[in-house]
């Protein structure tokens, strides 16, 4: 049935499956995607939205590197939204509310148009392993497939169990079976497995709802998008979200069926999201609060379906109906279908390198939650280096690894290989320590060069950032050079409540002052004149702002970044024998030797790793 071996495999259309398909493909490598099911490609399974805190820049990264997320995320958005503008830019993350069905059919549809992409709907069952090696796949009905590279991205299928109250089944979404056969498969390899918990709230009919007694959540005045290519453009037209709020009625009810709840009695034992708590485990954990914010969310233009999101639960579908019943808004509510958890096996990710590809069998890669994590956005994320890799092996070039330094990514992957999950990880902009450097607006600078360099990204892009890098640097010299009006500056500072000034001075010293932004500066001739002569986007403007108003954070993060570099520099070869530093401690002995970092920064970042470890190791390394 397949006559010729493939280059790359990849098992599981998800949203960590199909960034990893279409980035292998996009390289030249031969792909084939298997799927249980063709017609679920790239599904929503959970909340119908792309980005958010920390999880907009990463979507920003994936585009910046080549990937598809961004520009379905814009060709699907019903609203766009740019988060924490109230705070500095390193927090700002934008986020998308989606078309569901609309992103699935995109998602098809562009991976349809990617070259060297072949498609399969069946279940993959077991590994075609030997000495250590992956040789390809084996699915349901005993096909064996060849490929010198797979990439597993299972998701919650791999032996995938819903709750909803005492009622428990067999199944990887709602409406869709599980995967089983190949947890066994890995284990018998050498693979260490583990269970976790993830679940959703209820779907519910929009035409129930009665929306004015919630508040409404329009959409950006003047919104943006995803992608930095051309490919996509901001909505004209957007769809509101609502909020409402739970009450001591409905936390009373929901307490009321805790005898039932899986979560309490004991049926489900797997580690759920801590940052994405279920709304029985709200109330418990913080049997305080008199209410919890309730997000009313449309599923898209064509259909009445709303998500309501921080209403996640397991509870029996008959407390969830009641609860929810008692919610300001929703006491005429009609189910579409109730919530539910969903346990489902993962492996440590502690038994992969930074490429993603597994310790144990060679040119095997894992991507999405098999690792532990959660969220579309930190599976697509790991998709895309996982490909990436899958093709590198095989054309024996070097990984592609993205440093703590470089991107979001490199955070999360890091994070994963040198923590692990006990629980499944979401990313956040606290675990990044280079924020101010890894904003979102400047992802395309990050990472676009190096997609570049690996033939994954095309000339004409890379042509369209560095022109854009060059009007930003020339309108940054033109702000530090050109002096303002006196008088037209202190109009502005006056309308802004600052301080007025005495004597002119250049732009770039009034825009650094905190009220003032690149808003007010379009009022001076000058400036008007400068963005209508350079054509001038307000990305460049943006940019620019961010340059001059935070110069010091940015150059402070950079001597830090560079120190981690100098760390990252310095190698530990595969076979070191930890057991022979006399001066290192047990504990580190025993993470160095179980985690075998490829570099000092990187065992510096293990838990358990001491300054002093690092010190015997800088020494033993003839530094």
């Amino acid at each position: 049935m397949f006559d010729s071996k493939y280059d790359v495999i990849v098992v599981g259309a998800g949203h960590a499956g199909c960034e990893a398909a279409a980035a292998a493909a996009n390289l030249g490598s031969s792909t084939l995607l298997i799927t249980m099911n063709l017609q679920t490609i790239a599904q929503m399974s959970c909340n119908p939205a792309m980005g958010g805190i920390a999880k907009g820049q990463i979507v920003r990264e994936i585009d910046a590197l080549g990937g598809y997320s961004g520009i379905v995320s814009d060709r699907s958005a019903i609203q766009y939204k740019m988060l924490n503008q109230s705070k500095g830019p390193a927090m700002w993350s934008p986020r998308v509310q989606s078309d569901r069905g609309m992103f699935s059919l995109e998602w098809r549809s562009m991976l349809e148009k990617t070259p060297n992409l072949d498609f399969y709907q069946e279940m993959v069952v077991d590994l075609i392993v030997v000495n250590q090696q992956i040789l390809g796949v084996i699915t349901s009905l005993g096909i064996k497939v060849y490929a010198k590279s797979v990439v597993l991205t299972n998701g919650t299928f791999l032996n995938g169990l819903i709750h909803i109250g005492e009622k428990n089944f067999g199944g990887g979404r709602a409406g869709e079976s599980a995967s089983v056969g190949l947890t066994a498969v890995l284990e018998r390899n050498g693979f260490i497995s583990g269970r976790m918990k993830t679940g959703t709230p209820p779907r519910v009919d929009g035409r129930s709802l009665d929306y004015s007694k919630m508040s409404e959540q329009p959409g950006d005045l003047n919104p943006s998008k995803f992608s930095f290519s051309d490919l996509t453009k901001p909505l004209s037209k957007q769809i509101s979200c609502h909020i409402t709020h739970t009450n001591l009625e409905v936390h009373d009810i929901l307490r009321s069926g805790f005898d039932r709840s899986p979560m309490f009695n004991g049926a489900i034992k797997s580690s759920g999201p801590r940052y994405c708590p279920s709304i029985e485990d709200k109330i418990d954990r913080f049997s305080d609060k008199s209410q919890h914010q309730i997000f009313v969310e449309p599923e898209g233009w064509n259909t009445v379906e709303v998500y309501v999101n921080g209403f996640s639960t397991s509870l029996p579908e008959d407390i969830q109906y009641k609860a929810l019943k008692t919610i300001s808004g929703f006491e005429n509510v009609k189910f579409f279908r109730p919530g539910y958890a969903i346990e489902y096996d993962y492996f440590q990710p502690t038994q992969l390198f930074h490429s993603l590809e597994t310790k144990a069998v060679q040119n095997l890669f894992f991507a999405g939650q098999i690792n532990g994590t959660t969220g579309y956005e930190e599976a697509a994320a790991q998709g895309i280096i996982a490909g990436i890799n899958a093709h590198q092996n095989n054309k024996e070039l070097p990984p592609f690894v993205l440093g703590r330094e470089d991107a979001y990514i490199g955070v999360l992957i890091d994070d994963l290989i040198l923590k692990g999950a006990e629980e499944p990880y979401r990313m956040f902009t606290s675990r990044a320590e280079y924020r101010t450097l890894l904003r979102q607006d400047n992802a395309d600078e990050r990472l676009t060069p190096r997609a570049h360099s690996i033939g994954l990204v095309d000339d004409e892009r890379l042509k369209k950032l560095e022109l854009k890098n060059q009007q930003r640097k020339n309108l940054v010299s033109f702000l530090k050079k050109t002096s303002y009006n006196l008088k037209v500056a202190n109009v502005v500072l006056e309308s802004r409540g600052s301080e007025t000034v005495k004597q002119t001075d250049k732009f770039a010293k009034l825009l650094s002052r905190p009220a003032i932004t690149r808003k007010e500066l379009i009022n001076f001739p000058e400036i008007k004149r400068y963005i209508a002569q350079e054509d001038l986007t307000d990305a460049v403007f943006e940019q620019a702002e961010v340059e001059i108003k935070y110069a010091g954070y940015i150059e402070k993060e950079r001597r830090n970044a560079d120190k981690l570099k100098r760390l990252e520099n310095i190698k530990i070869p595969k076979d070191f024998n930890f057991e022979i530093l006399a001066s290192l401690s047990f504990e580190a002995k025993e993470k160095l030797n179980k985690l075998r970092p490829s570099t000092l920064a990187q065992a510096s970042r293990i838990s358990g790793i001491n300054p002093s470890d690092i010190s015997v190791l800088l020494v033993s390394m003839g530094r």
